[in-house]
């Protein structure tokens, strides 16, 4: 039996790996581990480790990750302790690290300073800020790519990645999203009690390398939604540089009956209050690859995923306050289409995760890096 160790510090990365995990935990070659970290541990965001351990899942590790200084560079030092100290016991056959946070980028360079076969999921996409670096840096680490499209494998490619290294997977949230699954919308109005017959769904986080702007676009931000008359439900940013600005800025929504604010919302039922929502607004990854799928409009804001997939039914706006009405204004009139999206796969990543853990070539690629000349 092959020991799979996933390791997750966000709300977000622990919803794209479920079904990965979920599919490893049925079958008897393989038992995989958590080491869940990062955001999961704060009271401020919602202590979302308990959302993991609701998953029923069976072996759940917790490493709280953060310093007095609560600076990046030092998060990112401390899970390396953690992990490779955890790894070390473990002994894992593989680990499997998602997307550009910080925590990814320890797991990939545990595993590569450990003679640890690294798995990436998401490697080889573009966005703003310095989520990118930290993104391609730990695609340059990892062994294996597990990738959403074949422009994605392709930016590997370009990058000196092995094509046998490389598996088409898809997005693995899309299982989720059209698993049949999900919570009705009522279960979920009830169960965070949100009183609003129609709504949408604010999501803004800081962009690091905009830190001296954070407090001027973050009241901007709340201008324009004070100004609207929508019912927002607004989700608290994540734990990156900058957050506080945007904690500060939304102690003017409070006690105004138009917004329900949440440190996190369990994932499941944040894709069906999606799904139902008039738009989503804010800087979040959600309004780039999860709404359009559900052909909801979003207004995008600012630079945070600056370079990603193009979807008609997103509308990109500047930090202005006024920019952001317009924009709040055009995705309320907008008719949705057929979106002329990039894919993100059909709801099946985690078998082809499965199919691809199975077979005998990902498991024959060498632990000694290597880079292949773009011919």
């Amino acid at each position: 039996m092959k020991k799979i160790a996933f390791l997750t510090g966000t709300r977000a990365d622990f919803g794209k790996i479920k079904s990965l995990l979920r599919i490893l935990e049925e079958d008897q070659d393989f038992e995989p581990h958590i080491f869940a970290t990062g955001m999961h541990l704060q009271q401020k965001y919602g202590f979302t480790v308990m959302e993991i351990e609701k998953s029923g899942f069976q072996h759940i590790y917790t490493f709280d990750n953060q310093t007095p200084q609560g600076t990046m560079d030092l998060s990112l030092a401390r899970t390396i302790e953690g992990f490779s100290t955890y790894v070390n016991k473990l002994k894992p056959h593989l680990i499997v690290v998602h997307g550009d946070r910080v925590e990814t980028l320890a797991g990939a360079i545990v595993g590569a300073l450990n003679n640890i076969l690294v798995a990436h999921i998401e490697g080889g996409e573009i966005s703003g800020t310095v989520d990118e670096l930290i993104r391609h840096s730990a695609s340059k680490l990892s062994h294996i790519h597990f990738v959403s499209n074949a422009s994605a494998a392709k930016r590997l490619e370009q990058m000196g990645e092995l094509s046998e290294s490389i598996f088409e997977i898809g997005s693995p949230d899309v299982d989720i999203m059209f698993s049949g699954n999900l919570p009705d919308l009522a279960e979920v109005k009830r169960y965070y009690e949100i009183p609003f017959e129609h709504y949408a769904v604010a999501m803004f986080h800081p962009v690091t390398t905009e830190f001296e702007q954070m407090k001027t676009n973050a009241a901007n931000f709340v201008d324009a939604l004070l100004k609207d008359d929508t019912n927002y439900v607004v989700i608290y940013p994540n734990n990156d540089l900058g957050s506080d600005a945007i904690f500060e800025a939304y102690k003017r929504l409070r006690g105004n009956n138009r917004f329900r604010i949440f440190p996190s919302i369990r994932f499941e039922y944040f894709l069906t209050l999606l799904k139902n929502a008039e738009f989503m607004i804010g800087n979040s990854s959600a309004g780039i690859r999860e709404a359009p799928y559900y052909h909801i409009p979003t207004v995008n804001i600012g630079s945070r995923q600056q370079n990603r997939a193009i979807h008609e039914d997103i509308i990109h706006c500047t930090y202005e306050a006024t920019s952001i009405l317009d924009s709040i204004t055009e995705a309320k009139n907008k008719t949705i289409t057929s979106a002329n999206e990039e894919s993100f796969g059909e709801g099946n990543s985690a078998s082809l995760f499965l199919q691809a853990l199975k077979g005998d070539t990902l498991w024959q690629l060498s632990n000694q890096k290597q880079f292949r000349d773009k011919t």
